[in-house]
Order: structure tokens, then C-alpha cells, then sequence
């Protein structure tokens, strides 16, 4: 049975099936989650957020009649297991944006990068502007036209924090194919933010 076959099998309400689901990818899910909350800095033995996400995320799969698990299509090479480490890295930041909606251009990271770091524009930025939520969506769609690769590079560098001189050991490329790879990926969502209306000016 292939992944797209066992998907649909666990979105027909076959419960062995799920149970199998579960047992087989719950810590990939949880790996995740944690791994983004622990870059972010919210990781502490105080806090359940860990665990309110991973059980919102398991409940979003089976939400009205295994909806969103249907929609899994596995083409393109892509396996079941990358299709939900995509859905834990976009549930997870939209749960963190809804916590936080607004976002400054000019906030950094542990390792002091910013977002225009990351997305560099021609046009000099006003050192006060702020990105609008609509903004930030249309960056998440841009985001969600990537191939499965180029998503799995920015998950690594930006939420996972490897540094672009090891990225290389994970992808098994060289550092000139990363950087490489780099640039394409930024003139991509370049064009498609600026393709959806937003030029950024002064």
C-alpha cells in the first residue's frame, strides 16, 4: 500500500489504519513543532504550547470527515511524511502569527537575521515600516508555490536555523549549489510578492 492509498484508508474511517498513522507519525509531528518553538524561544516547562498544537494539528487532519487528510495527493514524489512536515510548519507559524500578528521587517532572529535579510528589496525600506498581515499572507502563498525541495531548504536555513554552510551536509550539494539554490528561491518570492501587488517603496 503506498502513502496515497494508506491516506485514503485513514480518510475513509478505517481505524487500524489511523491507529497506524498515529503510532507511525505523532514524533515526526512533535519533532517539528518543537523544533520551530525552540528557534522562536518558546520552548519553557511552563508552557502546554507544544502540546496544543501537535493536538490541534491531529485534530485539523480529521476535521470535517478527514478533509484536509484527503487532500494529500502524493504527486510529484512527495511522500506522505513530507506532506505533513509542510502541514506542521505552516499550522505551527500561523498558530505563532496568531499569537503575534504583526511582524516587523527589521526583527531578528538568534542568529540577527531579519526578514529583509531574507527577502532583500532594490527599494531602501523606512527603518519604522511595519508588514501588514495581508502582506504576510500573500508571502505565505508565495511560500506555498515552492516545490517541495526549495520548502524543505527554507524550513532548514529559517526556522531550523542551519546555517547555509551546513545546509550542504543535509542536501548532499555543494556550498555553490546552495547559494545557488538560495538566490533562486529569493528571486522566486521576489517576483511572486511583487506579483501580487506588493512593490515595496519608499
Amino acid at each position: 500500500m503506498d502513502d496515497r492509498q494508506f491516506a485514503q484508508s485513514c480518510a475513509k474511517g478505517d481505524k487500524q489504519a489511523w491507529d497506524k498513522f498515529v503510532e507511525r507519525y505523532s514524533r515526526l509531528v512533535y519533532n517539528y513543532i518543537y523544533s520551530i518553538l525552540k528557534v522562536k524561544g518558546l520552548i519553557s516547562p511552563a508552557q502546554n504550547i507544544v502540546n496544543d498544537i501537535f493536538q490541534e494539528i491531529f485534530l485539523s487532519l480529521v476535521k470535517d470527515n478527514f478533509k484536509k487528510l484527503k487532500g494529500f495527493k502524493g504527486i510529484h514524489g512527495c511522500s506522505l511524511a513530507s506532506w505533513l512536515r509542510q502541514v506542521t510548519v505552516n499550522f505551527t507559524v500561523d498558530y505563532l502569527r496568531r499569537l503575534r500578528p504583526v511582524f516587523s521587517l527589521e526583527e531578528e532572529d538568534n542568529q540577527g537575521r531579519s526578514l529583509e535579510d531574507i527577502l532583500p528589496s532594490e527599494v531602501p525600506l523606512p527603518p519604522d515600516y511595519i508588514i501588514e498581515e495581508e502582506q504576510l499572507s500573500a508571502l505565505r502563498e508565495c511560500i506555498k508555490g515552492l516545490g517541495e525541495d526549495d520548502k524543505y531548504f527554507l524550513e532548514l536555513h529559517l526556522n531550523r536555523e542551519v546555517a547555509l554552510g551546513s545546509l550542504g551536509d543535509y542536501l548532499g550539494i555543494s556550498r555553490a549549489a546552495v547559494d545557488m539554490r538560495k538566490q533562486r528561491i529569493v528571486k522566486r518570492l521576489r517576483e511572486c510578492f511583487r506579483g501580487k501587488g506588493f512593490i515595496l517603496t519608499q
